[in-house]
């Protein structure tokens, strides 16, 4: 996958990069994302997510 693929699909790949997005500690995002509460996938051993969902998510959520 090329730099622009993963930028026009606006991923976050990895804890630390979901981490940094969100402004939590790795740690904190680690059990967020293995008990549910973050909308991300596991793929093999990586965390994915869209920056679109997660926007979304915390928007619901403070509303």
């Amino acid at each position: 996958m090329t730099k622009e693929t993963n930028d026009a699909l606006d991923l976050l790949w990895g804890i630390a990069a979901i981490a940094a997005f969100i402004g939590r500690t790795e740690r904190q995002t680690y059990h967020m994302l293995v008990s549910g509460h973050l909308p991300a996938k596991q793929v093999g051993e990586r965390w994915v997510a869209k920056r679109e969902a997660l926007e979304r998510f915390f928007e619901e959520t403070a509303a």
